[in-house]
């Protein structure tokens, strides 16, 4: 089957995350098609209220995953604007809803993807664990991410120590950075207390645009 990945801004600032994604994907047996037309998903734009510019960048998704089964997106932000907003930019538009209501239902975090579709079994890894977990916002409450990167995790041998407020915002929450720094910033200490508390070597986390 056909997976339709949707690297998202991070190709441009992380590219090592979009080649590991293919490579989970592929050793779940699926084939991997990254449309060379993608661009960013709208989030900063329609998170902004600029809904032309949101309306335009979702286009593109929509018409490029028409051939494959299933599309996945590595990041809560972008799968959650996908998934639960595209809906709203395209209400007055039947045509463009009807490729958005064809495509919604094949869009799939990555973690979400390799658990509940690709139903992967990961290998023991080596690793000085435990490491704490952050749970990106959009992913867990926009797409009920929340036990499948865990799974993983377990999977592969690495125990988990929760930290206090894991499921608390990490201060970047899109262009809410950008508006309110001082907030942001005093949600970030906040988080890398909580970070440092749990006395864990690392912090791990499902990634998000956002996060």
């Amino acid at each position: 089957m056909r997976v339709g990945l949707f690297v998202t801004c991070l190709r441009l600032m992380r590219p090592e995350i979009g080649f590991s994604t293919i490579k989970l994907i592929e050793r779940a047996g699926f084939e991997v098609i990254v449309p060379p037309a993608q661009t960013c998903c709208g989030q900063p734009a329609y998170n902004s209220g600029d809904r032309r510019i949101a309306r335009d960048l979702a286009r593109k998704p929509c018409a490029s995953s028409s051939s494959s089964d299933y599309v996945v997106v590595p990041s809560g932000s972008c799968g959650g604007m996908i998934h639960a907003h595209y809906g709203d930019l395209f209400r007055d538009d039947p045509e463009l809803m009807g490729r958005y209501s064809r495509l919604r239902p094949k869009v799939f975090e990555l973690t979400d993807f390799l658990v509940n579709v690709a139903k992967i079994e990961l290998a023991e890894i080596e690793f000085a664990g435990p490491v704490t977990y952050h749970d990106s916002l959009f992913g867990l409450r926009e797409l009920g991410v929340k036990t499948q990167p865990r799974e993983l995790l377990a999977q592969a041998g690495v125990p988990v120590t929760e930290m206090k407020g894991c499921e608390h915002c990490c201060g970047f929450g899109g262009t809410f950075a950008i508006k309110y720094g001082d907030i942001s910033t005093a949600i970030v200490d906040e988080k890398c207390a909580n970070i440092a508390a749990s006395g864990t070597g690392a912090v791990v986390l499902a990634i998000s645009a956002a996060c």
